[in-house]
């Protein structure tokens, strides 16, 4: 299994320089067309952007993209909510966002994203203690871990990844137009998606097999639901332009970044198969 999740990991780094970027744009960071590039930061991005009227949330900002995703907004002068599976865990990267930037606005709530009564609660919680929501950005994720099942019994991956999402980002939707309605401000809902999801075949659509732990291979059921990101971000963008409101959806793939992310194939065979699960988000 081990030697697989690698060779599945491999292809991934592969297609991302056989792609888009093609073989000399990464990774020496050529600029492209919008004047950035593999090698240009967040705060580079962001120059000039004035942030502070605005609301957002970024799942799994306790580390990684996420955590960096947080800290730009932070910096720009943004509102950031940070849902954390643990509070400890949110309020040490509230800490450390205030040390950086003491102007910071963080606010940290809890929720599990792979459980679906705590992505309620959060919402509801959410939804009654915050008057405005102008930006989603669905980043928390796990890669290519053994076979386990969520609390709510769906494959570990596919409820994260795809699930959690899908519920956080319908049950903020009402709050995301009324937003938009009434400050003008076009609200954005972010989906970070992967290029892995080319090596998905559909069959994670069919519900009755999604849980058998016979056909699982943990960089296919990644690639699974890096797909169903993609799918659900057409659908909410397609919706969104039928019903005229002002928001927009969106999916990225945010490159080959080396965050702890791949920790399931960055260790070897013993660590992958005693890993803690929980420590996903």
């Amino acid at each position: 299994m081990f030697e697989q999740a690698v060779a599945d990991f491999c292809w991934h780094a592969r297609e991302v320089v056989s792609s888009g970027m093609g073989l000399w744009g990464w990774p020496w960071g050529r600029r492209g067309p919008s004047g950035f590039g593999s090698a240009s930061t967040a705060e580079e991005v962001t120059a000039g952007v004035d942030a502070s009227n605005i609301t957002a949330i970024v799942t799994g900002a306790t580390n990684g993209i996420g955590k960096e995703t947080a800290r730009v907004l932070a910096l720009r002068g943004a509102k950031v909510i940070i849902p954390a599976r643990t509070l400890e865990s949110g309020l040490k990267l509230k800490e450390s966002l205030a040390d950086e930037v003491p102007s910071s606005k963080v606010h940290v709530m809890e929720m599990d994203l792979s459980c679906l009564s705590s992505v309620r609660d959060f919402a509801r919680s959410f939804n009654s203690s915050h008057k405005h929501l102008n930006l989603l950005i669905n980043n928390a994720g796990i890669m290519a871990c053994p076979y386990q099942l969520s609390k709510d019994g769906i494959e570990l991956q596919f409820a994260t990844n795809h699930v959690g999402h899908f519920l956080l980002t319908s049950l903020l939707l009402d709050k995301m137009k009324s937003t938009a309605a009434e400050t003008g401000v076009q609200g954005r809902i972010i989906n970070v998606s992967s290029v892995a999801h080319k090596r998905s075949d559909g069959t994670c659509f069919e519900l009755n097999k999604l849980n058998d732990k016979a056909r699982y291979k943990p960089f296919i059921a990644y690639a699974h639901s890096k797909l169903a990101n993609i799918l659900h971000t057409n659908e909410l963008s397609r919706r969104f332009q039928e019903e005229g409101c002002n928001l927009t959806a969106n999916s990225l793939h945010p490159g080959v970044i080396i965050t702890n992310i791949i920790r399931y194939v960055a260790g070897n065979s013993n660590d992958v198969a005693s890993s803690d699960l929980s420590k996903k988000i």
